[in-house]
C-alpha cells in the first residue's frame, strides 16, 4: 500500500491507471480498491483528485501560473472543469484562490501504519461452493465518502417498509437472507447491491430480479451482536488485519451477507460474511 502512494505522489502530474496503482502493491485492481476504500474511506479515485486540487490550489496561491496552465498539469481539459471540480472542493473559483488570506483546503497525503493486533479472535472458515441462484430486488450504491453503509442500510429500511423483505422471508427454507455487493464498477468504484434469497432457477420471481451466483471459495466469517454494527465491524478487520496476515486476496467476484432469521438488534444475534478468495 505505501508503495502505490509513493507512486501516486511521484505521477501527480501524469495520468495513472488504477492497474498500475494495484501493480504495485502486488494485489489485485479490484482488491486494492476495495482494501483502499475500507482502510480509508474514500475511493482511490476520490483521493488522487483531492489530493490533485490540494496541489492545484497552493501553486496557484503561491505562483502565477495560469489557471489554464494548471489545469492541463493537474489532468483537467479545460479551465472550466477545474473550476468547477475547484469550487466543490475549496468553495471558490481558482482564480479567487490568489487572494491574500483566503481559506483553502488542504487534503493531506494518506500513510498507513502497519498495527499488530491480535487482541481479538476472528471466526471464519474456507468454503468452496458451486454457482447457485439468487432472487431478489436491487439497489444502486453511489460511492461517496464512507456512505455505502448508509446507503445499504436505508436499502434495508425501505425492503422491510415496502413489504419486499417480507415476501422474501417467506421464501427461505433452511438458509438466510442475504445482502450481496456486485456489479462493481472499476472507474467509479460504485456498486450495486441486492437483498435476496438462495433460489431454485425455476422459481417464480414475481418481479424480483434473478441472478446466478458464480463458484468461487470463499472466506467466511462470523458476526456477533446488533446489526449493522457487528457487520460494519468485521468487514473492516476483515481488510485491515485478515486480508494482511494471509495469503489470499479478494477474488473480485460478489460479496454476501448472511442474515438468519431472528433478532437482529441482539447482542448474541450471530451473522455471516461470504469473501470470494483466491491464494496470491
Amino acid at each position: 500500500m505505501k508503495n502505490s502512494l509513493d507512486l501516486i505522489e511521484q505521477r501527480m502530474e501524469e495520468h495513472l491507471d488504477i492497474e498500475e496503482i494495484a501493480k504495485a502493491a502486488y494485489v489485485s485492481t479490484f482488491h486494492f480498491q476495495r482494501m483502499f476504500s475500507m482502510l480509508t474511506g474514500i475511493t482511490v479515485g476520490e483521493y488522487v483528485r483531492k489530493r490533485k486540487l490540494t496541489l492545484a490550489a497552493q501553486e496557484l496561491a503561491m505562483t502565477s501560473s495560469k489557471v489554464s496552465d494548471v489545469a492541463l498539469k493537474y489532468g483537467y481539459e479545460t479551465p472550466e472543469s477545474l473550476a468547477k471540480a475547484f469550487r466543490r472542493i475549496h468553495g471558490i473559483s481558482p482564480s479567487e484562490a490568489r487572494n491574500p488570506g483566503v481559506s483553502l483546503k488542504a487534503f493531506p497525503r494518506i500513510t498507513f501504519h502497519l498495527s499488530l493486533k491480535g487482541d481479538k479472535d476472528m471466526d471464519y472458515r474456507i468454503v468452496k461452493k458451486g454457482a447457485f441462484t439468487v432472487v431478489g430486488t436491487n439497489y444502486d450504491v453511489l460511492h461517496q465518502e464512507g456512505e455505502e453503509f448508509h446507503q445499504t442500510e436505508k436499502f434495508w429500511e425501505e425492503s422491510e417498509l415496502d413489504g419486499t423483505t417480507a415476501m422474501l422471508e417467506s421464501m427461505i427454507t433452511d438458509k438466510s437472507l442475504l445482502g450481496i455487493c456486485l456489479e462493481y464498477e472499476q472507474d467509479t468504484e460504485n456498486f450495486q447491491y441486492m437483498i435476496a434469497v438462495e433460489s431454485s432457477p425455476t422459481v417464480p420471481v414475481n418481479g424480483l430480479s434473478l441472478r446466478v451466483i458464480p463458484a468461487s471459495t470463499w472466506a467466511i466469517f462470523t458476526t456477533t451482536g446488533p446489526m449493522p454494527e457487528a457487520m460494519k465491524s468485521v468487514y473492516q478487520r476483515v481488510y485491515q488485519e485478515w486480508f494482511p496476515a494471509t495469503g489470499y486476496e479478494h477474488a473480485g467476484g460478489p460479496e454476501l451477507e448472511a442474515y438468519p432469521l431472528g433478532d437482529t438488534t441482539a447482542e448474541n444475534y450471530k451473522g455471516e460474511i461470504w469473501i470470494p478468495i483466491v491464494k496470491k
